[in-house]
C-alpha cells in the first residue's frame, strides 16, 4: 500500500511538470475551467466584427450601485422634489366625520410643541409631523381623523377673515371671464382678506404681476398676512417657491390716476362698494378689448354701475351679468327604520328553480305583454350582480346659493366723430 501511494505521487508530479504532455497526453482540467459563460457562448456564434463589439461592451467597467442610484435620482432633483411627509411650519387640514353625514374641517400650522384640539379630542402635532398626507390617526377620545394638505380653495374658506371673501365658485367664474394667461398684469381693487389675490397670483404665474389696492389699513394687513402664510406653507410642504408677484398698496384707487399712467393692464377686477368711481381712473390703462370684471352683492349696485357708464359715456360694453350657484347632492345607502344600513341582498346561485318557458304571457287589463323569462341570460357573465344595496339620491340640505352678481365689462374703442 505504501508503494502504491508513492507511485501515484510520482505520476501526479510528472503530469504537473509537463511530462504528461511529452508523453502525448492532454493535461487534466477542472469542470469550471472548461465551462463557458452565456456571453462567451453567444459571442462564438456571432461574426468576428460583432463578437469584438460585444467583447468591448463586456469589458467596460460597470457603475457601482450607489452611482446608479444617484443617476436615477438626478432627473427627479432637476424637476423638483416630490412632496413628502408633513413638516413643522406647514399647514395641515384635519377632517372629522360627524352626524348627519357632515364633515368638520380644521386648519392648523404644525409645531412640535402644539396640539390639534377639537370637540372629538386632541392630537399632538408631533404625532402628525413625519406622517404622509392621507394618513388616518386616532385622537385622544378614539375618533378617527384624516390628515392632508389643504388646497387653495380650502385655505381661502378657512383662513382668518376680516371682510367677506370672494368665494371660490365666483372667483373661478371671474378668471374665466377675464381669460387671464401667465405673464399678464392684473389690477385688483379691494384686497379684502386676500382670497382673490391668491387666485390671481397663481393665474398670472411667476412672470405676471398683480396690483392690489385697498383703502382700509386692517384689510390691507390681513390680506398681506394671509398671502405670506400661504407662500410659506407652500414652500415648506411642496419644496417649491410660490411666486411673489402681488404688490399690495394701501391707497384709494380713485386717487391713483397718476400711478395708473405708467401701467398697461390686461384685466381689471373691481370688488368695492362703488366701482363706478374707479372706472374713470382704470379705463385709460386697460388695453383695448380688455375685460373689467365687477363683483357686486346687490342687483341695485349693478343698475347704478350701468347707469354711470351710460351717463358718463365710458368706453365699456356690458356683455354678461351672472350669479353662480352650486347644487350639492347627497347619495347614500338607504336606511331601515332602526337607523341601520340596509343589508346586502345576495343572490342564491345554487338553488334549483322550476323550468320556465322562454316567454310568458301576462294579461293586464285585456292587454297581452310578452316578457322574457330568463333575463339574466341576456347579460354577460361579467355583468352578473352578486349583491345590491339600495341607494337614496337627493339634494343636500346645505346649498351654496347666491353670493354675488358678476358683471363682465369689455373696453372698446369709440367710433370717431
Amino acid at each position: 500500500m505504501r508503494a502504491w501511494r508513492e507511485l501515484r505521487r510520482a505520476a501526479s508530479s510528472a503530469l504537473s511538470s509537463g511530462d504528461g504532455v511529452a508523453l502525448g497526453r492532454r493535461p487534466r482540467r477542472r469542470a469550471w475551467e472548461t465551462s463557458l459563460s452565456p456571453l462567451e457562448r453567444v459571442r462564438r456564434l456571432l461574426p468576428p466584427e460583432e463578437a469584438a463589439a460585444v467583447g468591448r461592451c463586456a469589458a467596460a467597467p460597470q457603475a457601482p450601485p450607489e452611482e446608479e442610484k444617484k443617476e436615477a435620482a438626478a432627473p427627479l432633483e432637476a424637476g423638483g422634489a416630490r412632496p413628502g411627509s408633513f413638516r413643522a411650519g406647514e399647514l395641515v387640514l384635519a377632517e372629522l366625520r360627524r352626524k348627519h353625514n357632515t364633515t368638520l374641517k380644521l386648519l392648523c400650522r404644525l409645531a412640535a410643541d402644539s396640539v390639534l384640539a377639537s370637540s372629538s379630542g386632541i392630537l399632538p402635532h408631533r404625532d402628525i409631523i413625519g406622517q404622509l398626507p392621507g394618513q388616518v390617526l386616532r385622537t385622544s377620545t378614539g375618533t378617527w381623523m384624516l390628515l392632508r394638505r389643504p388646497s387653495l380653495e380650502e385655505y381661502v374658506l378657512l383662513m382668518p377673515r376680516g371682510p367677506t371673501i370672494a368665494y371660490p365658485k365666483d372667483i373661478s367664474a371671474i378668471l374665466t371671464m377675464m381669460d387671464i394667461y401667465p405673464g399678464d398684469t392684473v389690477l385688483e381693487t379691494g384686497s379684502g382678506s386676500g382670497a382673490m389675490s391668491l387666485f390671481l397670483s397663481r393665474a398670472v404665474g411667476p412672470e405676471g404681476r398683480v396690483i392690489s389696492y385697498e383703502i382700509r389699513d386692517d384689510h390691507h394687513n390681513l390680506a398681506k398676512k394671509n398671502y405670506k402664510h400661504w407662500r410659506t406653507a407652500w414652500e415648506i410642504g411642496r419644496m417649491q417657491e410660490w411666486p411673489d408677484n402681488v404688490n399690495f398698496i394701501l391707497k384709494d384707487i380713485s386717487t391713483a390716476a397718476a400711478d395708473m399712467k405708467s401701467v398697461t393692464l390686461d384685466a381689471v377686477v373691481l370688488d368695492m362698494l362703488k366701482p363706478q368711481s374707479a372706472l374713470p381712473v382704470v379705463h385709460p390703462s386697460l388695453k383695448q378689448g380688455g375685460v373689467c370684471a365687477v363683483y357686486l352683492a346687490n342687483i341695485t349696485q349693478v343698475i347704478d354701475l350701468l347707469d354711470r357708464i351710460r351717463t358718463c359715456k365710458l368706453p365699456f360694453l356690458c356683455e354678461r351679468i351672472i350669479e353662480v350657484t352650486h347644487r350639492n347632492w347627497l347619495v347614500l345607502p338607504a336606511k331601515i327604520k332602526n337607523s341601520k344600513s340596509s343589508q346586502m341582498v345576495e343572490t342564491q346561485e345554487n338553488i334549483e328553480e322550476p323550468p320556465q318557458k322562454e316567454y310568458e304571457e301576462i294579461h293586464i287589463q285585456d292587454q297581452v305583454v310578452l316578457k322574457e323569462s330568463e333575463y339574466n341570460e341576456s347579460l354577460s357573465d361579467d355583468a352578473e350582480t352578486h349583491c345590491s344595496v339600495p341607494y337614496v339620491a337627493r339634494p343636500s340640505y346645505w346649498q351654496e346659493a347666491h353670493s354675488a352678481f358678476l358683471t363682465k365689462l369689455r373696453k372698446f374703442r369709440p367710433p370717431l366723430a
